[in-house]
C-alpha cells in the first residue's frame, strides 16, 4: 500500500458547532481528505449527537466533499433515507443491530449510497463475514463508541489484520477511536487505510500542523 492510499477524515463531532461551517472549511483547507459524521441516537450508545440537519449543514459547507456517516443507532434503515437526502455519501451500520447483516447491506445499497459495516471492540470479527463482500468499507472501532476523546485500544489491531487479508482491493479498512500521531502508524501497519480523527485534528488550533503530524507518521510528507 502506498501512502497515497491513506486517507484521514476529521470527525465533526469534535468541531465547534457554533461555527461549524468555518471549522469544516478549516480542516479541509488544511488537507483533510473527507469528513466523518458520528451519528448517535442515545439508545444504541448513551450519547446523542446529531442527525439530518447537521448532515445537511455539513453538505452545504463542503459541497464536493465525501460525507462518511457512521450510524451508532439502533434503527439504521429507519433514518438512512433522511441522512442520504441530507447529503451523506456512505452509511456505515453496526453489526450489533443487524441480525441479518447481508440483508441490511443490500437494503442500504438500494437507497443509492455506499455502504459500510462496523463492530464494537468486544464483538467477534467473524460476525461481519456474511456481509463482507457486500460492503465498500469495514470500520473497526478502536474505542467503545459513544464519546470522543477515549484512549486507543490496541487489542483491536488483530481484527484489522484478519480483515485486511480478506478484503478486496476496492474495499477500505477504516479505524475510529483514539487515532493520533502516536497510534496512527500502528493502525496502518495492521492494514488500515482510512483513519478517523476527532480531537487529534479539531483539538489543536493549527489544523494543518495536526494533519501534517499524522501524515508524517504514515510516511507521507
Amino acid at each position: 500500500m502506498t501512502t497515497d492510499a491513506f486517507k484521514i477524515a476529521p470527525s465533526i463531532l469534535s468541531a465547534d458547532f457554533t461555527r461549524l461551517g468555518a471549522e469544516i472549511a478549516d480542516v479541509l483547507d488544511a488537507g483533510a481528505d473527507f469528513l466523518h459524521l458520528d451519528i448517535m441516537d442515545g439508545h444504541f450508545v448513551p450519547n446523542i449527537s446529531f442527525g439530518p440537519a447537521i448532515t445537511a449543514a455539513a453538505r452545504a459547507a463542503a459541497p464536493g466533499c465525501h460525507l462518511d456517516a457512521h450510524l451508532m443507532i439502533s434503527e439504521p434503515l429507519r433514518y438512512a433515507p433522511e441522512l442520504i437526502a441530507a447529503g451523506a455519501d456512505s452509511i456505515t451500520f453496526h453489526i450489533e443491530v443487524a441480525p441479518d447483516p447481508a440483508d441490511m447491506a443490500k437494503r442500504l445499497r438500494d437507497l443509492g449510497c455506499r455502504v459500510g459495516i462496523t463492530l464494537n471492540p468486544a464483538t467477534p470479527v467473524e460476525t461481519i463475514l456474511p456481509a463482507l463482500d457486500l460492503v465498500d468499507l469495514v470500520l473497526v472501532m478502536s474505542v467503545v463508541p459513544g464519546f470522543s476523546g477515549q484512549k486507543f485500544m490496541p487489542e483491536v489491531l488483530d481484527k484489522c489484520r484478519f480483515l485486511k487479508s480478506r478484503l478486496r482491493p476496492d474495499q477500505h479498512l477504516e479505524i475510529d477511536g483514539g487515532i493520533n500521531p502516536d497510534t496512527i502508524r500502528q493502525a496502518a501497519d495492521a492494514g488500515c487505510d482510512w483513519f478517523v480523527c476527532a480531537s487529534a485534528i479539531f483539538g489543536p488550533p493549527d489544523r494543518r500542523a495536526a494533519l501534517t503530524a499524522l501524515r508524517r507518521r504514515l510516511g507521507a510528507s
